[in-house]
């Protein structure tokens, strides 16, 4: 049986800010992981496609407040960030479609 994937480690390279905000981005990218897991069965962040992260976006988060889908948003600007991706994403609100 493997290990899990560690976020923390992935992250550690692009985490910058005061402790709390570190530590919110490692709590939203370990939510992200585990929804991505459990829709695709894919809980490493190297093997994701821009479609997964777009469907935790919009998907996912469409029954939550706006400023909480942007502090995901951040989050995924990490990610991509650290996968050295140039996706580029934005929160799509109700009735708009990407």
């Amino acid at each position: 049986m493997s290990k899990p994937f560690d976020m923390e480690l992935f992250l550690v390279g692009v985490l910058t800010g005061s402790h709390s905000t570190r530590q919110r981005h490692l709590r939203h990218a370990k939510a992200i992981q585990a929804a991505i897991s459990n829709r695709w069965h894919k809980d490493n962040p190297w093997i994701w496609q821009r479609k997964h992260l777009a469907w935790f976006l919009n998907q996912h988060l469409n029954q939550r407040t706006e400023s909480t889908r942007y502090y995901y948003l951040l989050t995924i600007h990490l990610l991509t960030l650290r996968l050295g991706k140039p996706w580029h994403f934005k929160v799509v609100g109700q009735g708009q479609h990407l």
